[in-house]
């Protein structure tokens, strides 16, 4: 318990260190996104899948303060459509087949994968490119595909799945804290 606390405290040093300024510029681009209009698509596989949701339920319902509900859908949570594609199309189409339906160009689809390699999130990514929207990736380990396939990448440098996944939830939450922020000031200035 303790090494994984001392690798957890590690890699919250290094997202307060030397990744606060990318932070800052990923809140933008999705409150630009929001601004314009648009929605945010989110996806993952296991523990990912969760926090694709968490993600999506902070947006679309609210993080800390009381602001407007933000356009935000998590492709992991309809059972029929997962079970529906998965079976007609193939387990790697089941996210890309939700992004040909939903995503419109401006849209951004959010993928998290720790190793960077989760080939159904590869595949929302293409047709996400396709579709003219824009994709951000929540990675770790070296990045894997999806690092070049992202047109944001965050990459947490970490071997540990679990770890990745604790550091990405804790850059949710400021990216969240963020956006709240920017929604409030917007709303006060009469901006829609």
């Amino acid at each position: 318990m303790k090494s994984a606390l001392e690798e957890h405290l590690k890699l919250s040093t290094w997202v307060a260190e030397t990744q606060i300024a990318f932070l800052e510029t990923v809140s933008c681009e999705i409150f630009d996104c929001f601004s314009r209009g648009n929605k945010v698509l989110i996806c993952g596989n296991g523990g990912s899948a969760a926090d694709a949701q968490h993600f999506a339920a902070e947006l679309s319902g609210r993080f800390v303060v009381e602001r407007r509900g933000l356009p935000a859908v998590a492709l992991t949570t309809d059972s029929s459509v997962l079970t529906a594609v998965g079976n007609d199309y193939g387990f790697e189409q089941v996210f890309a087949r939700q992004v040909d339906a939903l995503c419109f160009p401006g849209d951004m689809v959010i993928g998290l994968s720790t190793s960077g390699n989760s080939a159904n999130v590869d595949c929302a990514f293409t047709r996400t490119k396709e579709l003219k929207g824009r994709t951000l990736g929540f990675l770790g380990r070296d990045g894997g595909v999806l690092a070049s396939k992202s047109d944001l990448a965050v990459i947490v440098p970490s071997e540990v799945t679990a770890r990745i996944q604790e550091i990405h939830i804790l850059m949710i939450h400021l990216i969240c804290e963020r956006l709240d922020a920017f929604v409030l000031d917007a709303d006060s200035q009469g901006y829609e």
